[in-house]
């Protein structure tokens, strides 16, 4: 049973918040809070002895709020011995990238619908339950396609479009002609299901769709690939390697 504290600096759409929050038989209880200062007062409480508030296992964090941010709170709470876990509720995709650097749980998008909502709470409480970080594997990331979250809507890429992956975290980057999108699955565990798709590692942040390569270029000792405008690095290690698979594609 999870107990939630969601901050929102509008009222409106934090009451809408808790009342579907309040509505999940997971949650025990759900606090809120209209500020980020009001949210770390709240939660020293919890943590102090004889403070008559109990710990908070999760935030639900908007991002753009007077003052301090979301984004600012979740930095701080780096500093707590046992920090509540973090989901941010935003109207903004352009904050994605940087909440998983802070190892957000979810990010969940506004308006906020009851089933995705649902679904952030379950991811939660797996993490409470295992106790330790455990990144969701889309069961998808074997087969043609890979689901992201695109506005709220899941959208199925297929693997054939991606022309590299990028690392973040424990994350990961799709590039695409249209665009990136980030999924839950970590970059070595996409190497190693992508394979027979044609992917190839070339550093450890990248890897690689071998027949999207248009260019290999040697500079100065070093060793880059050149995909649609993209630039990628090569590694030492990974160098031969790629030569060797490129030279052989070349010739069959």
């Amino acid at each position: 049973m999870l107990r939630v504290l969601a901050v929102d600096d509008e009222e409106p759409a934090l009451a809408e918040l808790l009342y579907l929050l309040r509505a999940d038989p997971r949650v025990t209880s759900a606090e809120g809070a209209t500020d980020a200062t009001e949210a770390l007062r709240r939660l020293g409480q919890g943590m102090e002895d004889g403070g008559g508030a109990e710990p908070v296992d999760v935030l639900f964090l908007d991002i753009r709020m007077a003052g301090l941010s979301g984004l600012d709170v979740a930095r701080l709470l780096a500093g707590f011995a046992r920090p509540p876990l973090v989901v941010f509720v935003t109207a903004h995709e352009d904050f994605a990238v940087a909440a998983f650097d802070l190892k957000a749980v979810d990010y969940v998008l506004k308006p906020v619908r009851r089933d995705r909502l649902a679904e952030a709470v379950r991811r939660v409480a797996e993490r409470v339950e295992a106790r330790e970080p455990r990144p969701a594997l889309p069961a998808t990331t074997t087969a043609a396609h890979v689901p992201v979250e695109l506005g709220g809507v899941t959208r199925l890429v297929p693997v054939a479009d991606i022309a590299y992956v990028e690392a973040q975290g424990d994350y990961a980057r799709l590039h695409t002609a249209e665009g990136s999108h980030l999924v839950r699955v970590p970059l070595t565990t996409l190497e190693e299901r992508w394979q027979p798709h044609g992917f190839v590692r070339i550093h450890r942040s990248h890897l690689v769709a071998l027949h999207r390569v248009e260019e290999l270029r040697l500079d100065g000792g070093g060793m880059s690939v050149r995909i649609g405008t993209a630039v990628l690095a090569v590694s030492r290690r990974h160098a031969s390697r790629l030569r060797e698979l490129l030279l052989k594609r070349a010739g069959g």
